[in-house]
């Protein structure tokens, strides 16, 4: 049995392997934002890599997802569920009379452009979001995963980028696109806008990252070391967040002697961590786009960050005050001088906020990317 389409409405199935990160924050609310402008949607998943914390962010989807949620095997690396899930994914878009594929994440784009070569007539768009970009190309893994994404450019309608440092690493990589391509900032909701007040007893950073190296963790703490408030006292740091290097981090910490100036409070939600802290602080070695920084933004919170990645499209005019990664001595003089300057800091934070509130809201992104769907099955 083959199902139709509404009238005016797409029939779109979005593809990902696991429901973690930024990646299914991405893809949850382009879901919802669809979904309410009339249109179906599907999603398929990892059917290996499910707990239950993902089982209950999928389930808070369904409503949402009329095509269904439908788990497929997607192993990390290449493994037997690479020779049958394109097969499967043909297969349901035939049956789902499908009118869009997009793939999101290295496997998610591997498995839509795959599975066109079945196809009968959906459109075929992939999101990076990282994922290839992420293995190097004097590797043989990066060799053989950027070779494969350079022949599947020709089964490719569009390649969204959600930063223009996601398209030029791309390019630099693997080639220029000869698909379509366009940059579509990934974007909030109009409550993460909310200013976030902080607590009487805030400390004056906060952290909200995963415990390991790449996200500047053991510079952060060592710049918290040298960094003292106007008063004299010590400096204090919330960090959210877990990961495998939490163990060393305690270590360090320990060994430099500010244990009671550093809370470790686990995984939460960023912005019930925001209110903990009065400045965030996203030292990262390495990122894309990271939602963290755009959630600060929103939340009013001053914010330091380090000049990686796309990180400068969220500063925006506030883009100088970007630091040099892993270095303690510049993350150290920034804190101290946001402790100096609060007022400064504000005016800062202000121009920010004007910026990212202009740029990056879910309408903007979703709408973007609606319009490219449209645009591809007009024609």
């Amino acid at each position: 049995m083959v199902l139709v389409a509404a009238a005016g409405g797409l029939r779109i199935l979005q593809i990902l392997r696991a429901p973690v990160g930024g990646l299914f924050r991405h893809v949850a609310d382009l879901t919802r934002y669809l979904a309410a402008q009339g249109h179906d949607i599907g999603l398929i998943v990892d059917s290996v890599a499910n707990d239950a914390q993902t089982e209950t962010l999928l389930k808070a989807l369904e409503q949402h997802a009329s095509l269904g949620i439908h788990r497929l095997p997607m192993p990390r690396q290449f493994g037997r569920g690479d020779l049958r899930t394109p097969f499967a994914v043909t297969a349901l878009e035939r049956r789902l009379n499908v009118d869009i594929l997009h793939g999101h994440g290295a496997k998610g784009g591997f498995y839509a452009r795959l599975a066109s070569y079945g196809r009968h007539k959906a459109r075929v768009f992939y999101t990076p979001h990282g994922g290839v970009l992420h293995f190097p190309a004097n590797q043989m893994s990066g060799r053989l995963f950027h070779g494969i994404e350079r022949h599947l450019m020709s089964r490719t309608e569009a390649i969204i980028f959600e930063s223009a440092y996601a398209q030029r690493t791309y390019s630099a990589l693997i080639g220029a696109p000869t698909c379509q391509s366009a940059v579509i900032h990934n974007g909030l909701r109009a409550e993460e806008f909310e200013p976030v007040v902080p607590q009487d007893d805030a400390a004056d950073f906060v952290f909200v990252g995963e415990l390991r190296e790449l996200k500047g963790i053991f510079p952060l703490v060592e710049a918290l070391a040298l960094v003292s408030r106007p008063d004299g006292q010590p400096a204090r740091l919330v960090m959210a967040g877990d990961g495998p290097q939490r163990a060393a981090l305690e270590a360090r910490v320990r060994d430099l002697g500010i244990a009671d100036r550093v809370d470790l409070v686990g995984s939460q939600p960023a912005r019930s961590v925001f209110q903990r802290g009065r400045c965030a602080v996203v030292p990262s070695l390495a990122e894309s786009l990271p939602y963290v920084v755009m959630e600060a933004a929103a939340a009013q919170l001053p914010v330091i960050a380090t000049q990686v990645g796309g990180i400068a499209e969220i500063f925006g005019p506030t883009a100088d005050s970007l630091i040099k990664p892993n270095s303690a001595q510049h993350l150290a003089s920034s804190m101290k001088r946001i402790l100096a300057d609060p007022d400064a800091a504000k005016v800062e934070m202000h121009a920010r906020l004007a910026h990212v509130s202009a740029q990056f809201s879910v309408e903007r992104m979703a709408g973007a990317i609606e319009d490219l769907y449209h645009r591809a099955t007009r024609r």
